[in-house]
């Protein structure tokens, strides 16, 4: 079966924050489970792909991915992007699309739409994240096969081997350079105040109760009204968005003066 756009999941068990946070159960399913079971509704996914480490640890993301026929790839558990382009050269698609199991009310409908933007654009990336609006946890990518190769090819910082897109964003003219050609998918208001991922306990507490409220089949925005209505996002205030990120920029500087 020819592939023309790959979905790539990034899976694993570690979690300094809040350990085996995929495998944590919301009325007896697993976030992981959730999570692809919304990804699968995506209608423009030809493939859809777990990509989790080679840490022993992950064997258990392993096993429950072979018990559920989900196709999976085990690569390098810190250079990210390493694992990414690994996953992605045995199907050579033409798109890849980037998504994390941390965000496991991710829309299908958001991610189709990023597809689509992608795909009728002249261009090598699109996201809804250039302009972060959209809450955290609904993060969507995508992006050549010949970007993400580009990508492997040439990243050198922790931040752009750790978080697989950085090198495709700060070559891109979004930010004034040449290499690429990036769209941003705009949100329809400023939602950026809203966590849906799930990296703290308290994350997984909004969760829980969103899933209890109104299921695991409700769209972003039906998911945020709850949030707003029930002030839930006084739950998990304050934590910093993209912090993992952010401290791989600081490992960039230490490098760099190294």
């Amino acid at each position: 079966m020819e592939v023309n756009t790959l979905l790539i999941t990034q899976a694993r068990i570690g979690s300094k924050r809040l350990p085996g946070k995929i495998f944590k159960e919301v009325n007896g399913k697993k976030l992981l489970e959730i999570h692809i079971e919304r990804l699968k509704k995506a209608r423009l996914v030809d493939k859809l792909l777990v990509a989790t480490t080679v840490n022993p640890n992950d064997q258990v993301v392993n096993n429950w991915a072979e018990v559920n026929n989900i196709d999976i790839y085990r690569g390098s558990e810190f250079d990210v992007l390493d694992r990414f382009y690994k996953a992605a050269l045995k199907y050579m698609p033409k798109w890849v699309v980037r998504v994390t199991s941390d965000c496991p009310l991710l829309d299908p409908k958001l991610v189709d739409n990023v597809i689509n933007l992608a795909h009728s654009s002249n261009v090598d990336y699109a996201s809804n994240i250039l302009l972060e609006q959209f809450p955290d946890g609904q993060d969507v990518e995508v992006f050549t096969f010949s970007a993400l190769e580009t990508a492997w090819k040439f990243s050198k910082l922790p931040s752009e081997r750790e978080h697989v897109t950085p090198f495709i964003r700060n070559n891109s003219n979004d930010l004034g350079e040449k290499i690429f050609k990036a769209i941003n998918y705009d949100a329809p208001a400023d939602f950026s105040n809203i966590r849906m991922t799930v990296d703290e306990p308290s994350d997984f507490e909004l969760i829980k109760h969103l899933i209890d409220q109104i299921g695991t089949n409700a769209d972003w925005e039906e998911y945020v009204n709850i949030i707003n209505n029930d002030r839930l996002n006084q739950m998990n205030a304050g934590i910093i968005r993209n912090e993992g990120y952010l401290k791989s920029i600081q490992n960039d500087k230490y490098i760099s003066h190294g």
